[in-house]
């Protein structure tokens, strides 16, 4: 079988409320394996689970740099999921990283925010507050450094995100694209029960987390969901579960991805 050649390695950035590999688990799933048998060797963001914006974008650039270094190519091509997609562009957008990108591809990142975050911030501070140290106790439990739910978590909501593209456009002579996925019912992954409930009701079709709608940025590739009553969750699109899925297969997309850059000279 013939290896994928890129022409750039691959930089995986993960999203909100884990870390590249938690307890021994890689947040990616079958992916990184599936894309090893292809040829195509995989690098690591090492970001925080529950950094914010600026202080995960500045880990991003790190290892785009530490690639660079490791690899001695020129740029990289670098493929994110969810809060991972938003630090990749701070990272290319404000801290000049553009001339070392040559492509990004986002799942399920919600580009354009939630407006469900936006009554979740309603909540009293009393009670968001407590919630905001479990989850940095949690996030340091599983490595984080600087962890900051309270600033990482606000950040996701529409209004910061409209601020967030308003200020940091996209750069010329980079490939962006983007998919999204897509949880039919809320029973699709018990999970997400509650959370699919809420951004349905604000925001519409939605994976559990990222509405479909906010997903969409640069060269929007399609809805990654399933035949059938379930569809693919905020978990689903990166393997975390390891399981098949009616009519798509999920480290396959990542290969098929590769592929298409490949063919694209990146």
């Amino acid at each position: 079988m013939k290896h994928i050649e890129l022409k750039y390695p691959l930089l995986l950035i993960h999203g909100a409320g884990f870390r590249d590999k938690t307890m021994g688990i890689n947040y990616w799933g079958r992916i990184p394996r599936y894309l090893a048998e292809q040829g195509v060797a995989v690098h690591y963001g090492g970001t925080d689970a529950w950094g914010t914006l600026e202080s995960n974008g500045e880990m991003v650039k790190r290892a785009i740099l530490e690639t660079l270094d490791k690899t001695g190519a020129e740029k990289v091509n670098i493929i994110a999921h969810s809060k991972g997609g938003l630090e990749a562009r701070y990272a290319i957008s404000c801290l000049g990283m553009d001339s070392r990108v040559a492509s990004l591809t986002t799942m399920s990142t919600p580009h354009r925010g939630v407006k469900a975050m936006n009554t979740a911030l309603q909540l009293p501070l009393w009670l968001y507050r407590p919630a905001s140290v479990l989850a940095n106790l949690w996030s340091r439990i599983l490595g984080d450094g600087g962890p900051d739910f309270f600033r990482g978590s606000r950040q996701l909501a529409e209004y910061f995100c409209t601020e967030f593209n308003r200020k940091y456009p996209d750069k010329p002579g980079i490939l962006y694209q983007s998919y999204a996925s897509k949880l039919k019912y809320f029973f699709g992954d018990p999970a997400y029960l509650l959370t699919w409930i809420l951004v349905k009701i604000f925001d519409g079709d939605n994976d559990g987390l990222c509405p479909v709608e906010s997903a969409k940025w640069g060269e929007f590739r399609g809805i990654i969901t399933t035949q059938g009553y379930f569809g693919v969750s905020h978990a689903g699109i990166l393997d975390l579960y390891r399981v098949p899925y009616k009519g798509v297969r999920i480290p396959e997309l990542y290969v098929a991805i590769a592929k298409e850059l490949a063919g694209k000279g990146l």
